[in-house]
């Protein structure tokens, strides 16, 4: 992405000069609240269009052919009042295959998520974390090259944490790419290959996670991984 900008009422919420991405690591963006990470990862997914710059995959402009190859997982999940099974069989049906392979590939993403067991439950009365396994489970079913997550784990207890980076990890070992917004700097040293810290909607620093978390060059970063508040 380049020259992208974000603005409302005149007021500047994202200015990137430029950031690359690679195509095969775990992307963790961070920033304290109000950086512009959450509408960041909208930008990229094309939920918002920026006011300028642009986004392309390579050599191809972002667009519906490139939106079609992604799947966003959100922090609160947007379940449909069937069971957990009907959830993932509705995107499913939209997929191309025999409705044996839909069913057989609907069975092996709810073993997936360790949610064999729950497959007849309504998806709504499932548990937080539950839910978000199978809003995991359902981005999946689409088969997609990027999978962007904004903060799927916050206010879930460290089980269903741990279960959930389990399945990033898992995904990212099978060549998807992953963008993963969160707050938690625990979290984001455990997943992490680069880092993209964001103050005040500008991109301060793109760095290897190591490198990021070992040294920070910018004291918006530091301030914000020792806990001192930087305005």
């Amino acid at each position: 992405m380049e020259q992208l900008a974000l603005e409302a009422a005149g007021k500047p919420l994202v200015n990137i000069d430029k950031l690359t991405l690679d195509p095969h690591s775990v992307t963790i963006i961070m920033g304290p609240n109000g950086a512009g990470k959450s509408l960041l990862l909208r930008l990229i997914h094309g939920l918002i269009a920026p006011t300028r710059g642009w986004i392309s995959w390579g050599e191809v402009a972002c667009g519906e052919a490139t939106r079609s190859t992604q799947a966003m997982v959100f922090q609160k999940p947007v379940l449909l009042r069937r069971s957990a099974a009907a959830n993932l069989d509705f995107v499913l049906r939209r997929r191309a295959g025999t409705k044996v392979g839909r069913r057989a590939r609907r069975d092996e993403l709810l073993a997936r998520v360790g949610l064999s067991d729950r497959a007849d439950q309504p998806a709504r009365l499932l548990s937080g974390g539950e839910q978000q396994r199978l809003a995991l489970a359902r981005a999946l079913a689409t088969r997609p090259k990027v999978l962007l997550l904004d903060e799927p784990t916050a206010s879930l207890d460290p089980a269903s944490v741990q279960m959930i980076e389990q399945i990033v990890l898992a995904t990212s070992a099978e060549a998807t790419k992953i963008i993963f917004v969160t707050h938690d700097v625990g979290q984001a040293r455990r997943l992490a290959d680069d880092v993209a810290f964001l103050h005040h909607g500008q991109l301060v620093e793109h760095r290897p996670a190591a490198e990021f978390f070992a040294n920070p060059s910018s004291d918006a970063a530091d301030g914000y991984l020792s806990g001192r508040i930087v305005l």
